[in-house]
């Protein structure tokens, strides 16, 4: 993988590659991927990433939407490998827009609640730097502030439109908001804590949410509550 890291600082454009997700935390599992982000100034192109001639699926930059961007999935000597582009200037604006507090939130596949901007900022707190230089945010507390209070709203506006969907027999899509809640609250109180999230795998757990989640909403409220939720009746009238 160091070898690997070396050709991959090679790429046009490209001036840091990190190792990133549980590799870099940890909390790696026999069979986890090895996760590198790209991190590039300028452009990156999909066809030097095709060149380096290994198995698998390459995507243009901004195929899985500006948070995610784009990049690879591998396989190398048998192991699997993603490769993932960052925008450094991007990810820069959106650590600076971070450390004041302010961030929007994106939808991306794979996710429930939605992914916010601060994540890309979280990247570069706990991956592992194999080349070039990156900064190294901590959890800033403007963030700390307005993260928990916006979570928390969306959780409220779920909880209230669930209950709307259980009424009308609408129940997949009652399930769909039951979730997003609870992992609105599990941001909320990770943010609170400081806490970095980069995806919601596992967040539910991190947060301290029980598994599985109580059927009744009325009980999934006061397990919410009990964590911390401050709802602040952010409804429609």
């Amino acid at each position: 993988m160091e070898a690997l890291a070396e050709r991959l600082a090679r790429i046009p454009g490209v001036v840091a590659v990190t190792l990133g997700g549980s590799r870099a935390t940890g909390l790696a599992q026999p069979g986890s991927d090895w996760d590198f982000g790209l991190y590039y100034r300028g452009s990156i192109d999909a066809e030097d990433v095709r060149a380096l001639g290994f198995d698998g699926t390459v995507v243009e930059p901004g195929e899985w939407g500006r948070l995610m961007n784009g990049g690879a999935w591998l396989t190398i000597d048998g192991t699997r490998v993603d490769l993932l582009y960052r925008d450094l200037d991007f990810v820069l604006h959106w650590t600076r827009e971070a450390e004041a507090g302010r961030w929007e939130r994106d939808h991306m596949e794979g996710s429930v609640a939605g992914v916010p901007t601060y994540m890309l900022a979280g990247e570069l707190a706990v991956a592992k730097v194999l080349h070039g230089e990156l900064p190294r945010p901590s959890f800033p507390e403007p963030l700390r502030r307005s993260a928990p209070r916006r979570w928390d709203a969306s959780a409220e506006f779920s909880l209230y439109m669930a209950e709307k969907a259980e009424k009308r027999g609408d129940l997949t899509y009652r399930a769909g908001l039951v979730a997003k809640a609870a992992i609105a609250v599990a941001h909320a109180r990770l943010a609170e804590r400081g806490e970095w999230a980069l995806n919601e795998k596992g967040i539910a757990a991190r947060a301290g949410l029980p598994e599985p989640l109580p059927a009744d909403i009325g009980a999934l409220r006061a397990v919410l509550e009990d964590l911390g939720w401050r709802p602040g009746a952010h409804l429609p009238h």
